[in-house]
């Protein structure tokens, strides 16, 4: 194998363990469910998407074709990891009365399409809200 080639591929398989490496730190450190999505879902895909690109130049370097298990990796992981993020997301949002607290109004009467109902307000809270009985 030519000394480029190994060095490309190093240089990917460098350049996904760093990205791997930045999604888990995000993953484990982030404060918030919504921010700790950012780690697995971008920085940990194109990691691994740099490491199945290095694994399909080696496999055409020492065997001579392209590997299309590599290919439909990659192809599956690009599709399913933003559609697994936005349903997590999706499901947080609407269990989670702090977040949509925080979510900007929509400008109509109608509220975000996450949210048919407004998620249950806690006992206490309710409490607060209730009129006062004399």
């Amino acid at each position: 194998m030519a000394f480029a080639l190994e060095l490309l591929i190093a240089a990917l398989l460098v350049i996904g363990a760093f990205f791997l490496l930045v999604g888990s730190i995000g993953l484990a450190k982030l404060p918030d469910m919504m921010r700790r999505l950012h780690g697995p879902t971008k920085a940990t895909t194109l990691g691994i998407g740099a490491i199945l690109i290095a694994s399909i130049v080696h496999a055409w370097a020492v065997r001579g074709y392209l590997s299309l298990h590599e290919l439909l990796i990659t192809l599956f992981l690009f599709l399913a990891a933003p559609i697994t993020a936005y349903m997590i997301a999706k499901a947080h949002i609407l269990v989670s009365r702090e977040t949509q607290d925080a979510m900007t109004p929509t400008g109509t009467e109608a509220p975000w399409s996450t949210l048919s109902e407004p998620a249950p307000r806690p006992a206490r809270e309710r409490e607060e809200a209730a009129p006062e009985r004399g």
